[in-house]
This record gives C-alpha cells, sequence and structure tokens, in this order.
C-alpha cells in the first residue's frame, strides 16, 4: 500500500475549473489562522517544470512518453529535494496545499502513454486530501477561451472529455484513508472555498 503524506492537500480539476484560484483562497485562509503552510503547484517552477512547461506551451515538441517522464522527474524532486522537498516540509510541521499532483498525470499523460504506464511511473505518496473539482468540460473551455491566451497542449474539448473518464478511474482506486471530496465547479469561487474550509475545519487541519 502507497505511503499517505498528513498534511498534505491536493487540488484537482480539468483545465479552466479553477484549482488555482482556491489555492490562493485556501492558503489565504490559513494565513488568516497563522496556521504554518506551503503553496505549491505543478509542474513546478524547478528546471524540470520549465522544461514540462515548454512543452505544454508547444515550444519545445516531445514524444508523449517523454512527457510522462518530465512530469515523473519534476514530481520525484518536488516530493524528496533535500533542500525543500514536500516531505521534509510536512516533517517540520508545515501544512502543503499543492495546485495538481499525480492524478493529473494519470488522467491527462494516459490518454496517449496507457494508463498503467503512467500509473508505474507514478509510484508516489497519495495526499491525505484530495478536493476535486468537477466542472462540465464545456464550462472549463468557455473559461480557458476568456483567459484571450493562446491554448496549451491539452485544452481541447475532446481531449478534456477524454481526461474526465481517466480522472474517474484514478479516483475509483484510492484507499479508504484519503479523504476524496467533490465539489461541483459550477458553484461560485466564494461557494466552493467555504465547502473546502468547512472540510478542513472539520478535520482539524483549520
Amino acid at each position: 500500500m502507497k505511503r499517505i503524506l498528513d498534511n498534505f492537500i491536493v487540488l484537482e480539476g480539468l483545465d479552466g475549473s479553477g484549482t488555482t484560484t482556491q489555492l490562493k483562497e485556501i492558503v489565504e485562509r490559513f494565513d488568516m489562522q497563522s496556521i504554518p503552510v506551503h503553496a505549491t503547484f505543478e509542474p513546478t517552477g524547478s528546471p524540470f517544470g520549465k522544461i514540462v512547461r515548454s512543452v505544454l506551451k508547444k515550444e519545445i515538441v516531445t514524444t508523449p512518453l517523454a512527457l510522462a517522464h518530465l512530469f515523473a522527474a519534476d514530481r520525484e524532486d518536488h516530493l524528496h529535494n533535500p533542500v525543500h522537498g514536500i516531505t521534509g516540509m510536512i516533517e517540520k510541521g508545515e501544512t502543503i496545499i499543492c495546485d495538481r499532483y499525480l492524478f493529473s498525470s494519470l488522467a491527462y499523460q494516459s490518454i496517449e502513454c496507457g494508463y498503467e504506464k503512467v500509473e508505474e511511473l507514478n509510484d508516489f505518496p497519495y495526499p491525505r486530501f484530495i478536493f476535486y473539482i468537477d466542472t462540465p468540460t464545456d464550462v472549463c473551455m468557455e473559461r480557458i477561451y476568456t483567459r484571450n491566451e493562446e491554448t496549451e497542449l491539452f485544452e481541447e474539448h475532446s481531449y478534456l472529455n477524454k481526461v474526465r473518464e481517466f480522472y474517474e478511474r484514478a479516483f475509483s482506486t484510492l484507499p479508504e484513508e484519503v479523504n476524496f471530496i467533490r465539489i461541483d465547479g459550477r458553484k461560485t469561487i466564494e461557494e466552493i472555498t467555504v465547502e473546502i474550509e468547512s472540510v478542513l475545519k472539520d478535520k482539524g487541519l483549520l
């Protein structure tokens, strides 16, 4: 059985679901309570993560499997880097909130690389909490287009529908020790924040 990291909270959802916005909102709630917290995200800002972002922005062309390996390398460093790794910060008593984690790889890279292969590359610990902002694909695409930015590699309607299916597969095998909370992504930003905050208060983290 995979190790489960206490005080590790992950936000997941399709592109356009609002995970980045919620990361900022929930961290603010921790700050208001003067609770040590570290906000982070994947791909990271490390050299590995920067290469991943260049691929996603279509600045670098590579194979789907190479990209899956890059994501996994970035995640290994994110977790276990001896200077600023997540596991070390948790051991020091910090709560970690992460915008995306291994479930994003299982959802996105599995389409072209196969679920079993991506799962093999991502033999990492589970977070204690997963908040999945479940947002209809049409709503996500509308939000993506209103950004007035060039779409990234995976921001296409048919692709996101497949991503949703692999998310469901990944979440269907979670151990019961992991707190999985599905949230309606059509709610307002404030409503989603309040729902997340309520769960964390109930579990004693806030």
